[in-house]
């Protein structure tokens, strides 16, 4: 399908990589692997066309349909859920548009007999084949599947797209792709944004898909239930694996040890022939036995070794004070967007030493009862921090709160104090930012060197209290290995909010469960927790629900049948029966109070955000213009406006998520 023949790539003196070879076949599940900024997203940007390399070719088809979803994009807010999904169907809508048109001049016509009249018929008839074989009947079923499994409800349909985070919008995207259908499917790190759940549908959809994929992920689960082939991009090389992910990292082992064996063997050959060569160089007799081995020895083909990339992060968190016996108890915490409840009734006690987890899908409040124990938002209950506790935070955007204008070493030296200064370039190299990489701009950096540097500032002061927040985002499986083995290796306790299946299992023994207003805890691993996820079929309850309409919004309609929960003292079963079979009236009035409340409060948040875009556009090309690039009138007001838009979103997501959860309950 895609051929790709002496491919090259240079930013620099030194090359990405050099003649890289390779065809996609059909159903080939391509892993692209390799360390960051080995050039995994370049490649994929060169496969689609976004790109031209250095040298080389690559051959696609005309025929061939690519899809391609980046690790970040500009997404359109101007439309709703279904109607930006419905976008993905533009082939199939045109092709309905000349059937229409086709369909009403066969109409119209009378000239039955005549030749064009017949030749019309048939080419209606081809085109017609051909909009059915497109799928055309079932798109709007196809449509709604794919974002279901996503994770959207079928309420969010209807509703703008500027009203979800930047992670649900690309979900939107990556939506839009797979209901494409394109020949060649170029993901990179699809799963960054997915929570478990979505990413499980993920797998079985990309099994399922008659696409060629090429996928870049750093989730390891992930990736080996996809891939049946492997390219590696390691020291400027492209080699090819015709297996799936776990099978590559033994065969690369195998491969090179037997490289090692046959160069070893190969070089005391070698070795014999020179000896035998200069001891008997000089004797008449011997004459014809030396000229043999030299040309033997000329003859030679020395056995190349694949390169080891054996640059890695040394991670270790510095030895911490020891902290109180019970770092975190929460007692009856309960915390509250306006008339949206997040969560309440959260009661839980994590210990000393150890490594939790708080999984769960997006918006369940994660990240707000992390915030509740940063002392960030109030809350009501009992939230105590433990004796002696000094927290490390590190943040799900913490890499993109770094100044891009800064170089690497700006960024560390900015924040670091006494005589960890003076050790400043060590731990750069530890990082992999030695000698001229510590020189470069943080604009110039990928996403996982920015999490690498976002991880040197969490370093810089002893903590006893590890709380990370999807700290494996962009960052390589190997990297990801060694930021593992860190905190299991870490003193205190640790607070990790993932979805990366496999980065959890054997990390954390206890696991948080947050959805429906509620924290359940889970003894064990994060495979017992799935485990008991299956059986209890929690994944197949909202997948499965029968939909119906109430006014405007959709809802599932189990939903509706099932009220709150009564209290203790509830005077009768009756009363709970009548309470098991629907809302009351005056119940649902007040949701309908709340919801428009949440509306009017998100619609204002919108007009201030697009206000705020506006203005920056405008900054924008006020500053390309070469008269303004030294105005820092221009470039405070730019940082300034910027800093103020990036709250006002952060407000704007938890207005949305208070408004989703009205709409959802």
């Amino acid at each position: 399908m895609i051929s790709v023949e002496g491919l090259k790539v240079e930013f620099g003196v030194k090359p990405l990589f050099v003649d890289a070879s390779f065809v996609i076949n059909d159903k080939d599940r391509i892993a692209l692997v390799g360390k960051n900024g080995a050039g995994k997203s370049t490649m994929l940007k060169i496969l689609c066309g976004l790109q031209k390399p250095t040298a080389g070719v690559v051959s696609v088809p005309n025929d061939c349909r690519v899809g391609y979803l980046p690790q970040v994009m500009i997404l359109q807010d101007d439309t709703t859920v279904r109607e930006e999904a419905q976008k993905a169907f533009v082939d199939i809508t045109k092709m309905q548009q000349r059937l229409d048109k086709m369909n009403q001049e066969l109409a119209e016509r009378t000239d039955y007999e005549s030749e064009s009249y017949l030749a019309l018929i048939e080419k209606y008839t081809t085109a017609h084949e051909r909009y059915m074989m497109m799928g055309a009947e079932s798109r709007e079923a196809e449509l709604e599947r794919t974002l279901t499994g996503l994770g959207f409800l079928r309420s969010d349909f209807e509703r703008p797209t500027s009203e979800f985070s930047g992670g649900w919008r690309m979900r939107i995207e990556l939506a839009k792709i797979l209901l494409q259908k394109p020949d060649v499917l170029l993901l990179d790190e699809p799963t960054n944004h997915l929570d478990i759940e979505s990413i499980q549908w993920l797998e079985q959809f990309l099994a399922q898909s008659s696409s060629a994929v090429v996928l870049v992920s750093h989730d390891r689960a992930f990736i080996n239930n996809v891939s049946n082939r492997t390219l590696e991009i390691s020291c400027g090389r492209v080699v090819d694996y015709k297996v799936k992910y776990n099978e590559y990292v033994v065969l690369r082992k195998e491969r090179r040890e037997q490289q090692l064996r046959a160069y070893e063997n190969q070089q005391k050959e070698v070795a014999d022939m020179k000896a035998f060569i200069e001891r008997f160089r000089y004797q008449a007799t011997k004459a014809v036995q030396v000229q043999q081995k030299i040309k033997q020895l000329e003859k030679v083909v020395p056995i190349e070794i694949d390169e080891v990339d054996n640059s890695a992060m040394h991670l270790k968190f510095p030895p911490c004070l020891r902290s109180g016996d019970y770092p975190i108890i929460c007692d009856d915490v309960r915390k509250d967007y306006g008339e949206h409840t997040v969560f309440d009734h959260v009661t839980l006690t994590i210990k000393r030493g150890e490594k939790v987890a708080f999984v769960g899908k997006n918006g369940e409040g994660k990240s707000t009862l992390v915030k509740c124990i940063m002392g960030e938002i109030p809350y009501t209950g009992e939230l105590k921090v433990g004796h002696n506790i000094q927290i490390g935070y590190f943040a799900q955007n913490q890499a993109q709160l770094l100044d891009e204008n800064l170089t690497v070493f700006q960024t560390i030296d900015n924040v670091a104090k006494g005589e960890i200064r003076l050790r400043i370039n060590d731990i750069l190299g530890a990082f992999m930012f030695g000698g001229e990489e510590s020189d470069k701009k943080v604009k110039v950096l990928s996403g996982g060197e920015r999490s690498r540097l976002a991880m040197i500032r969490l370093l810089l002061e002893p903590v006893n209290l590890l709380i990370l927040d999807e700290p494996t985002n962009h960052l390589d499986m190997p990297s990801k290995d060694v930021l593992k083995e860190a905190i299991k290796a870490f003193d205190g306790t640790a607070i990790i909010v993932s979805h990366d299946r496999e980065f959890l299992d054997g990390l954390v023994t206890k696991v948080y469960e947050f959805g429906g207003g509620k924290v359940k805890e889970h003894l064990g691993g994060i495979y017992d927790f799935l485990q008991a996820k299956k059986i209890t079929e929690l994944n197949e309850l909202g997948k499965d629900a029968d939909y119906s309409h109430v006014g405007n919004k959709t809802f599932p309609r189990w939903e509706q049948n099932i009220p709150t929960l009564g209290t203790k003292n509830e005077p009768s079963a009756k009363s709970e029966e009548v309470l098991t079979k629907a809302l009351s009236y005056a119940e649902r009035k007040e949701q309908q109070k709340r919801k428009n409340r949440a509306e009017k409060a998100v619609k204002e948040s919108e007009a201030k955000i697009e206000k705020m875009e506006k203005r920056i556009k405008e900054l924008d090309e006020l500053l390309m213009l070469p008269e303004n690039a030294a105005d820092m009138t221009l470039v405070t007001e730019y940082t300034s406006t910027k800093r103020a838009l990036d709250e006002e979103v952060e407000r704007w997501e938890k207005l949305s998520e208070t408004l989703e959860s009205i709409i959802s309950n």
